[in-house]
């Protein structure tokens, strides 16, 4: 077995199951003592003698079979077998001697019944305790095998959204140096220069973002102002944006930059394909127990919104980040709602920063 097993915890679970096991063990041996005529009072020092051995005794198999864990699972049992026969009559011969100690000065002979019956109920109590312990192990080695898949699939999922988050990166980049290169091309070199200032900024903030981190409302918007600022140098006559946020949905938390396509969507099959003046306008509102978030933006009088040229990638991406964030418990919808209206709304669980 190749996964690492928290040997601390391994440790003081055996430890805490050995004196229950022992205790028990006392407790039966006790009870079918009494009724053979053995007194359980008189026969306890030498049980705790004896047991005690017996711990120590499958303290050193349960060390053996943890460092053979590797093992498969009937080459453990054969181990328990042969470790059990090997030291069965080790525990009778540590019975014998214990009740000769307590019997001296008084001569005492070997029974050979009574020594077979105590091999049997020893070996029965140390393959006993092997297989417990070979289960307990077990026990150990599937919950660390689902702490390491569990991880596992944690970082495949990050590896998943980052790659999702940074697909948008080159159709904004795309766009935005097109922007500028048009700019210095008309000489609006102090334009230009705050559009780059502008997008080092937004790209260095954004670039830090761990996908998997949820931030809260307000502040995703505040990062979407930053961007908007880049298209307000190409667009600002003919582009405004608006929003309508209830108080409490200031704080409600949302997958970082998942805001970021739709917006860009919205400029630019809004903005950018429309002659005259586009609004865009967000409004987000808890309803019930789910945080509902829409955008709209005005376009061209009968635009086929679904044939525009890319925006399926920032749409597709936006609803594969909340099926891998929320399952089926976020949802996504887009589409005309007007012939010169578009609407993209986000549904998802209510949870506050």
């Amino acid at each position: 077995m190749s996964e690492t097993i928290g040997f601390d915890g391994l440790v003081r679970a055996t430890l805490r199951l050995s004196l229950i096991y022992w205790a028990c063990m006392f407790v039966a041996d006790s009870i079918l003592g009494f009724f053979i005529d053995i007194d359980p009072l008189q026969s306890a020092p030498l049980k705790f003698v004896l047991f005690g051995a017996g711990a120590l005794m499958t303290f050193g198999m349960s060390l053996l079979l943890f460092r053979l864990r590797g093992l498969r699972f009937t080459h453990k049992a054969l181990l328990s077998f042969l470790m059990t026969a090997a030291m069965a009559p080790l525990f009778v011969a540590i019975d014998f001697l214990n009740y000769v100690i307590c019997e001296y000065p008084k001569p005492v002979s070997f029974d050979p019944v009574y020594s077979g019956y105590m091999l049997i109920e020893g070996a029965s109590m140390l393959f006993g305790w092997s297989c417990l312990f070979i289960a307990l192990l077990y026990s150990f080695e599937v919950r660390e095998r689902e702490r390491r898949l569990a991880a596992m699939r944690e970082e495949a999922l990050t590896a998943q959204m980052q790659a999702l988050r940074y697909q948008v990166n080159p159709h904004f980049l795309f766009n935005t140096l097109n922007s500028i290169a048009g700019l210095i091309e008309e000489g609006a070199a102090t334009r230009a220069e705050r559009m780059v200032m502008s997008l080092s900024s937004f790209m260095r903030t954004t670039l830090s973002l761990d996908p998997m981190h949820d931030v809260a409302l307000a502040d995703e918007l505040g990062l979407q102002e930053e961007y908007l600022e880049i298209e307000r140098e190409r667009f600002s006559d003919r582009m405004s944006f608006r929003v309508e946020m209830t108080e409490d949905a200031r704080d409600a938390l949302v997958p970082s930059l998942i805001l970021q396509p739709l917006i860009e969507n919205a400029v630019k099959h809004g903005v950018g394909s429309a002659a005259g003046p586009v609004d865009i306008m967000l409004k987000a509102e808890r309803v019930g127990d789910r945080l509902h978030i829409t955008l709209e933006n005005s376009m061209a009088k009968n635009a086929d919104a679904n044939r525009l040229p890319g925006m399926g990638v920032g749409l597709r991406n936006v609803a594969e980040r909340l099926r891998l964030r929320f399952q089926d418990n976020g949802r996504f919808s887009s589409g005309p709602v007007r012939p010169d209206r578009y609407r993209a709304s986000i549904d998802l669980p209510w949870r506050l920063a």
